[in-house]
């Protein structure tokens, strides 16, 4: 068999054992919901409504308000004592009962300082609701649409507020933890505003979910402003499928996925490059911290995020395209400007481990600081984009993380759903990080991140400031003055195959199987335990094994080849100790592939004179040194442009082919020096 066909049948092997690696990826597991369609833009955001509320909602007992009214400001108590007075004789004593009283656009809804539990909406489902037909999501939960949300409103929301429009609900008290509605763990969400176009949440705080504490889904028109929510399964505020939104002075913490979720945020600059007309959601000086992450929004789509703080989160703001179901993925058009994201280290995994997540949500000490991670997350990320385009982030500080600041990967198609092969690599494009300042913060002070910048290698027009630190790839295409310029940009197909297979050992988590996969440092793997140290480990053994054998069989007594080989040894050494963490960001992986590019170049040549019957296999044995060295110079001096897969890839996959004909050589005889032939008789006959 030629040498060509073995390294096509090789290469065909490879890729289908990477084809059935990434088939059998776990399916992700997030918010799922009714299908829904993204508003048509008509809408506003709305404006807060002035003068006295139209309804009100209070507790009774007159001395007990008093006391919770004591210390607040003059003015400000003498009207809750007015409200008071007003509520007692025609007001509500449930958010829901006053919610159902709305009959007309346009009203305001006051709560009275007090705790909520909204008692008439606890129970349980009887009857026709008991007994809703609908699909199940993946956590449980039914799927129900929008005529069983109002046939049956409390099968899973504290406070339904269905198809009500320019509603506004506000706390009167004078700080949000003066109003308090608690859901107990005994519903999936505390409030939930369906179809309700321009609704208004002002001045209360939300807790105790079994998934998010405040929801707002398929509508055009929404103000969240001064609202806390806080110790839920999943989010504090989720937002889905909805338009004209503002998240401004909110805060949430202690949630099993994000504090902030504008997810599925309407898809209006699709097909735009930087330059937008306008977002459909801003977020703004609000505070994310002691979740999961931050900030999430799996299609979280132009929204405008800025001068907001996220920290002490295990990441601190993350977006992405690897959830199915959610309109407008692929994820774009993000801006992040003049944000705080600093010090999210926060490690929940050990509560998973230990059995405390599996406990009833009501046992697992959410008040005490228990969070219980939902889905797979770098801990020590300041920035997250899995598989998202045309994001900007600029003037952030980002500082303090111990893993990485920023953190860029695509996301095939197929992981949400879609298998149409041109749609495969259609993640990872043009997401510009200039003007941030990277491992400092806002007073100067250095606060490093232990990698500025932590990416695949995959996608075209992504760029960094020249100003970063430790980064790998250890090289970055550099963003030029003007958007859109980029000086050494690529065009990967395909990301870095170590850090591919991490990605891919890393997912296989479930936090409802207490399944924390052996391997991943995100879940507490160190040294030989961890999958890239692993995969070094293993090539280095191979290949020293091959190549020691191959020197001692047909190389032994050239200077050339013991040169090589010691020089192969070495290279392989540095690369095992390079695939730790700590040395990564470092000059030293280069360094390993120079060595061991240099020691197959010195291997080729020997062999071009030691076995000269077999010249293809020298030929391929410095064709692969030469690849070592172009990877090498790949990694540490530029990324080379517009290829289609790194030259870690093609070298990786000549590798196996290199040492199944090593194998080869090695075994066979030596064939038998050809005979010279007599010399010829001199002189002349007698």
């Amino acid at each position: 068999m030629s040498w060509t066909r073995r390294f096509v049948l090789a290469l065909s092997a490879v890729l289908a054992v990477l084809a059935a690696a990434l088939s059998t990826a776990p399916a992700a597991q997030a918010h799922e919901e009714r299908p829904v369609t993204l508003p048509d833009g008509s809408g506003s955001v709305p404006a807060p409504h002035t003068g006295e509320p139209d309804l009100l909602v209070c507790k009774t007992g007159r001395a007990a308000f008093e006391r919770r009214v004591a210390g607040f400001p003059a003015a400000l108590k003498a009207r809750n004592l007015a409200l008071f007075d007003r509520c007692v004789r025609q007001g509500y004593r449930h958010l829901q009962q006053a919610v159902d009283a709305v009959d007309r656009p346009g009203m305001t809804i006051a709560m009275l300082p007090g705790l909520y539990e909204e008692e008439p909406s606890l129970p349980a489902p009887t009857g026709a609701c008991a007994a809703l037909k609908a699909p199940r999501s993946a956590l449980g939960y039914q799927i129900l649409s929008y005529a069983q949300q109002r046939q049956c409103p409390h099968n899973q929301n504290l406070v339904a507020i269905l198809g009500k429009k320019d509603l506004q609900i506000e706390g009167t008290g004078a700080s949000r933890l003066d109003v308090v509605v608690d859901a107990r763990y005994a519903k999936l969400n505390a409030l939930r505003a369906d179809s309700s176009d321009g609704v208004y949440f002002r001045n209360f705080t939300a807790q105790r979910t079994t998934f998010n504490s405040l929801y707002v889904l398929a509508s055009d028109g929404f103000v969240i402003d001064d609202v806390l929510t806080r110790w839920n399964d999943e989010y504090g505020f989720l937002t889905f499928a909805s338009d004209h939104g503002l998240y401004k002075n909110c805060e949430s913490y202690g949630n099993g996925d994000s504090g902030i979720y504008p997810g599925s945020a309407s898809d209006i600059n699709d097909g735009r490059g930087y330059d937008v007309p306008r977002h459909s959601i801003e977020i703004t000086g609000c505070h994310s911290h002691h979740n999961m992450v931050g900030y999430s929004g799996t299609a979280g789509d132009s929204v405008y995020v800025h001068d907001n703080e996220f920290d002490h989160n295990m990441g601190g703001a993350s977006m992405d395209s690897a959830f199915p179901g959610h309109p407008g993925l692929p994820q774009n058009h993000a801006r992040f400007e003049r944000n705080l994201i600093h010090d999210n280290n926060e490690d929940y995994y050990p509560y998973v481990a230990d059995g405390t997540c599996a406990r009833p949500p009501v046992d697992r000490g959410y008040e005490q600081g228990v969070v219980c991670p939902q889905i797979s997350m770098p801990p020590g990320t300041g920035i997250i984009t899995a598989g998202g385009n045309w994001n900007l982030y600029e003037n952030n500080w980002i500082y303090g993380h111990r893993r990485a600041g920023v953190f860029l990967s695509a996301v095939p198609a197929f992981i949400r759903g879609e298998s149409a092969w041109g749609k495969q690599a259609d993640t990872s494009h043009h997401n510009r990080y200039a003007g941030n300042h990277l491992g400092v913060d806002r007073a100067g002070h250095a606060r490093p991140n232990r990698t500025d910048v932590w990416w695949d290698g995959q996608g075209s027009g992504n760029c960094w400031q020249s100003d970063t630190g430790a980064t790998t790839p250890y090289t970055l295409p550099v963003c030029g003055p003007r958007r859109g310029d980029v000086t050494g940009g690529t065009g990967r197909l395909v990301g870095e195959p170590v850090k591919l297979a991490q990605l891919l050992v890393c997912a296989d988590y479930d936090v409802r199987a207490r399944r924390l996969p052996a391997g991943c440092d995100w879940y507490g793997a160190h040294g030989i335990r961890r999958v890239e140290t692993q995969l070094a480990l293993g090539v280095a053994a191979v290949l020293a094994l091959v190549g020691t054998v191959l020197w001692r069989r047909r190389l032994r007594g050239s200077r050339l080849a013991g040169t090589a080989a010691l020089l192969g040894l070495a290279g392989l050494a540095l690369d095992v100790a390079a695939s730790t963490r700590s040395l990564t960001p470092t000059p030293l992986p280069a360094l390993a592939l120079l060595l061991t590019g240099l020691a197959w170049t010195g291997f080729g040549l020997a062999l071009r004179v030691r076995l000269p019957h077999r010249p293809a296999f020298a030929w391929t044995t410095i064709a692969l040194g030469a690849l070592t060295l172009l990877d090498a110079f790949d990694k540490a001096v530029l990324m080379i442009p517009w290829i289609p897969v790194g030259p870690a890839w093609v070298r990786g996959l000549l590798g196996v082919v290199w040492v199944l004909w090593a194998v080869a050589v090695t075994g066979t005889r030596r064939p038998a020096p050809s005979p010279e032939p007599s010399p010829e008789p001199t002189g002349s006959a007698a």
